[in-house]
């Protein structure tokens, strides 16, 4: 489990992140959610210990993330930021192949075991048609399919996403949404997701951190988003929530 105790977060002089405690499921598919400016990215970044608290600690599987190696913590655990590393000259198989190098470094030993994982990777995500193709010249929701395959071919036990659906259209949101769902589902990895879409959350979660002005306003299953008055305090706008006409799940529509 991921666990973090009196977590404080200071940038300027200002208290940007305030947590006394927050479990979270390493097994679970997570949601993230909160107005912007509400900590959400301040939060997954010290998940991925991109950086440590000013206050506080963050632990996972009872062990301290400060006190995994680089290697160690990018076998279990694996990242992707919101602003995407430029990939400029790399074939979306090059791209995906990075994701090898906390297994075997730079100057590790190349294994037939490495090439089945990185085509298991593209064939999950839908990519091996691509394979030859750079990857900056593939479409939003391509290029975001070729970053999940690399966190899949890194074969961590656990996937961190900065909001990865907010430069896509609406199909390729649902898309990228409903692969993770299927991975976490299929493959037992847990994930952990900022969205900005309540919709998204209501269809895809098992589990939801909610934050309000850098605190924790509810976090558990994901059968809390179903409180209208929970949801429209959170977000300080009247939320309400009906029947999806064909899915047995509700749809939030502001008031």
């Amino acid at each position: 489990m991921y666990q973090l105790t009196q977590v404080k977060v200071i940038r300027e002089q200002r208290e940007i992140l305030s947590i006394d405690s927050l479990t979270i499921d390493p097994h679970a598919l997570t949601v993230v959610l909160g107005h912007n400016g509400s900590g959400k990215s301040t939060l997954v970044n010290l998940l991925a210990n991109q950086f440590e608290p000013e206050k506080g600690g963050v632990t996972l599987a009872e062990k301290p993330l400060t006190q995994y190696s680089a290697k160690e913590l990018a076998r279990t655990v694996a990242y992707l930021p919101q602003k995407l590393p430029e990939v400029a000259g790399l074939t979306v198989k090059e791209l995906v192949r990075l994701g090898r190098f906390p297994w075997r470094g730079t100057l590790g030993r190349w294994r037939t075991e490495d090439e089945q994982i990185i085509a298991q990777a593209m064939q999950a995500t839908g990519v091996t048609a691509f394979k030859d193709t750079l990857a900056d010249q593939l479409s939003g929701g391509e290029r975001q399919r070729t970053w999940v395959a690399m966190l899949l071919a890194q074969q961590a036990d656990l996937l961190i996403l900065d909001e990865p659906t907010s430069a896509l259209d609406i199909q390729h949101q649902y898309q990228l949404m409903q692969l993770l769902s299927d991975l976490n589902k299929t493959t037992g990895k847990g994930v952990i997701v900022i969205l900005h879409d309540l919709n998204l959350a209501l269809r895809f979660a098992t589990q939801i951190v909610a934050l309000k002005a850098g605190r924790i306003d509810f976090s558990g299953g994901a059968e809390l988003l179903l409180d209208e008055q929970r949801l429209s305090d959170l977000y300080t706008t009247p939320v309400s929530l009906i029947d999806h006409p064909s899915q047995p799940h509700k749809v939030a529509v502001i008031c």
